[in-house]
């Protein structure tokens, strides 16, 4: 089971051109577990999402994946929204109008990872979930994703103090090349990834848009290139991206305090390219609709 922790909310779309605005299940925790449980991995988010018709559809379309729900206190009285407004690259700009605040956090029993980030590290919900972290890291291995939005995480200075908590408590740290322009604007990926390791990550992966990926250990650094796609839009390819590398670093027997700080770079190599395939599947169809095992194997494959 993965333990996935933070907000499920209604991406509301609004495409170039567009006269009406389209609405889609998302939120980045979500999307991780959705991809998770596409992938075949028992997967459970714990969320928050309001009594009302969003969070019917967040609850259809998550159960129908075989994701299981926790609700969180149920202590939301209505679901969030994300407003994205789509640029002609299928880039989102991102307004939101959500709450985050668990009374208490508790992983799924027999949970191999517990994965967390996005909007879950916002006060003031923040204190609970690094409680809980701090709490398990010594026994599981505990993956996170900044995911900034400058809307809500800024100002900057603050949003690095918590990211860098964050990242202290983390095993394997996935940021995209936007999160650390935003937060380290100069800085090279490779001095933010030495930084984040020397806090405590046994891996860092950066997703580098077109560009592909960027992967660093203490011992190694590579990159990959990002496999070709028409790009209809970037909804949900960095969550894409999470699920397949904790999917792909499981299923090569990774995924353990153990095994993780001495990942063979080969192996690596593999699970980042994977990783970077399943994002790119994402990109080509709208919305956060990450690819099944079956998907995923057939574009793998030569």
């Amino acid at each position: 089971m993965f333990t996935v922790i933070g907000e499920a909310l209604v991406d509301v779309v609004w495409r170039p051109g567009a006269a009406a605005p389209v609405e889609l299940v998302g939120g980045s925790p979500a999307n991780v577990a959705l991809g998770l449980a596409r992938l075949g991995d028992p997967a459970g988010l714990i969320t928050q999402y309001g009594p009302d018709e969003r969070g019917a559809r967040i609850a259809a379309r998550l159960g129908a994946a075989g994701v299981a729900l926790d609700r969180s206190d149920a202590g939301a009285s209505r679901t969030a929204t994300a407003t994205a407004r789509l640029g002609a690259d299928g880039a989102a700009a991102y307004e939101f109008d959500l709450s985050w605040a668990p009374k208490d956090l508790t992983p799924y029993p027999g949970s191999v990872a517990v994965h967390a980030g996005s909007l879950a590290t916002l006060a003031p919900g923040d204190e609970v979930l690094a409680d809980m972290l701090a709490g398990v890291r010594g026994t599981t291995v505990v993956s996170y994703d900044p995911n900034v939005r400058p809307t809500l995480h800024g100002p900057v200075e603050h949003a690095r103090d918590q990211v860098a908590r964050f990242v202290a408590l983390a095993h394997l740290v996935k940021a995209s090349a936007d999160d650390l322009a935003w937060l380290y604007p100069g800085e090279p990926v490779e001095t933010v990834a030495a930084r984040w390791l020397a806090a405590g990550p046994d891996l860092v992966v950066v997703t580098l848009g077109a560009d592909g990926g960027f992967l660093a250990t203490t011992g190694y650094q590579l990159r990959c290139a990002a496999p070709p796609v028409d790009v209809v839009d970037t909804v949900g390819a960095g969550d894409a991206c999470m699920s397949a590398l904790l999917d792909g670093l499981y299923r090569a027997g990774a995924l353990t305090l153990d095994a993780l700080p001495s990942l063979p770079a080969d192996t690596a190599r593999q699970v980042l390219h994977r990783a970077l395939t399943a994002a790119a599947i994402t990109c080509g169809r709208p919305g956060a609709d990450p690819p099944t095992a079956a998907e995923l194997a057939a574009r793998l494959s030569p």
